[in-house]
């Protein structure tokens, strides 16, 4: 998922192109005025994916199983397949794009991007707390007696569970994304850098674009190709999880996002759209994401088994579709809208938490019986607690643990905070 906080991201575009005369290293143009609005908008995203996420998980949680097969909790075929709707790749879509921007500026327009060990340490500070208390909790309280499960504690704790068959989706099941997370930060620390040094020598800014964009392809096509030869040149099994969800398979999602920054610095304020041509961008998007959900009838079936890379690249015209605009109407304004915001916000910890509480609030026998009947009272009754759960994991665990930010200066270097006392 994305963990990227948009309230202090930096803007989707940038100023006025570079001439193509002026030296790689000249300063990035100066950020579109309407920033904090495009940030707002990538937290009504935010908000929107980890409801959507709460409701998906919920409708997981109700379908049932006889001898008959499997039934969904939701009996329209049309309904059901909106409401089962994975965005786990607008997550991975979203941290890409913001966590490109700066490299993708710095590649394409020159100037200098922060060292790696300040990205890798802001963050730390962003998921690691939250993560590491919300793991070790739950795994406590579902193994109360030493030594417990420690070989899924150990995974969860190093973000190796995505490449263990039986224990990807223990503890916090979701969680298995953050390991997808955490191995992007490390790539873009290295990729980023090769990117900036390889395009330093061109002097042509559309060299340095085509160099970028082709880099974020070959990033997104090897999923996809090794996507293809697993299912249908080795034929491994959709429960083989390593291999379909392992990173291998699913950084196409982080390389559209890649793509999408490029996009977005290479185009600066040129070519924005109209809502002649906006609107319908946004309604194909969204009506190809529900045909890859409603035509997806089987496990391994073309629609679900290429999933994931075509809805990433479904979001990213969406996402492209709403920040590129030259005017913005009601789809901004309800992405924009302070509830859905706020849900933004806290999207972390909602998407760490909701797994958790909806087991314990079944296991207690707090919501409905399994079936058709008592699932829309489910999805009520799950989304009410762990939404005001997430709210004050957000106050107590994650703004805290974000002012650890402070001990460090923009270079990595420790703040000194009492610089007089120091000299004495």
């Amino acid at each position: 998922m994305s963990t990227v906080s948009t309230a202090v991201a930096p803007a989707a575009v940038n100023g006025r192109p570079r001439p193509k005369d002026t030296p790689v290293t000249s300063p990035p143009a100066k950020a579109a005025p309407s920033a904090n609005r495009r940030n707002a908008e990538l937290q009504g995203f935010r908000g929107m994916a980890a409801l959507l996420t709460v409701v998906f998980h919920v409708w997981q949680q109700y379908f049932t199983y006889d001898r008959d097969g499997a039934h969904s909790p939701v009996p329209n075929r049309y309904a059901n397949a909106l409401v089962s709707l994975e965005v786990i790749d607008l997550f991975f879509v979203l941290s890409a794009y913001l966590l490109t921007l700066s490299y993708a500026r710095a590649a394409i327009d020159g100037g200098s991007t922060r060292p790696g060990r300040v990205f890798l340490f802001r963050r730390a500070i962003r998921i690691v707390p939250l993560y590491f208390l919300a793991i070790s909790f739950v795994w406590a309280t579902r193994n109360p007696t030493l030594p417990g499960e420690w070989s899924d504690l150990l995974r969860h704790l190093t973000f190796t569970q995505v490449f263990d068959r039986e224990q990807i989706f223990y503890t916090i099941g979701p969680t298995w994304s953050l390991s997808l997370e955490i191995m992007f930060y490390l790539a873009m620390v290295v990729l980023g850098p090769l990117a900036v040094r390889a395009c330093r020598p061109l002097r042509r800014r559309a060299s340095r674009v085509a160099v970028c964009a082709a880099g974020c392809a070959v990033l997104y096509i090897g999923p996809f190709v090794w996507i293809a030869v697993a299912r249908y040149g080795l034929e491994i099994p959709h429960t083989e999880w390593p291999v379909y969800f392992g990173p291998q398979a699913r950084f196409g999602g982080f390389a559209v996002g890649m793509g999408l920054a490029v996009l977005m610095v290479a185009l600066g304020d040129r070519g924005r759209l109209d809502g002649k041509v906006a609107v319908p961008l946004r309604v194909a998007a969204l009506a190809g994401l529900y045909l890859l959900s409603l035509c997806g009838t089987e496990a391994e079936d073309f629609p679900t088994t290429f999933f994931h890379p075509l809805s990433a690249l479904l979001w990213m015209v969406l996402l492209y579709s709403t920040l590129h605009v030259r005017r913005r109407g009601r789809w901004h304004s309800w992405l924009t809208a302070r509830w859905l915001t706020g849900v933004g916000l806290a999207s972390y910890s909602l998407f760490v938490w909701h797994e958790p509480i909806m087991l314990a609030l079944y296991n207690a026998g707090l919501l409905p019986p399994d079936g058709q009947q008592g699932f829309p009272l489910a999805v009520v009754i799950v989304l009410v607690v762990a939404v005001a759960a997430a709210t004050v994991s957000y106050w107590a665990i994650e703004y805290p643990a974000s002012l650890l930010g402070k001990l460090k200066d923009g270079q990595g270097r420790s703040r000194e905070f009492y610089p007089e006392a120091a000299r004495q």
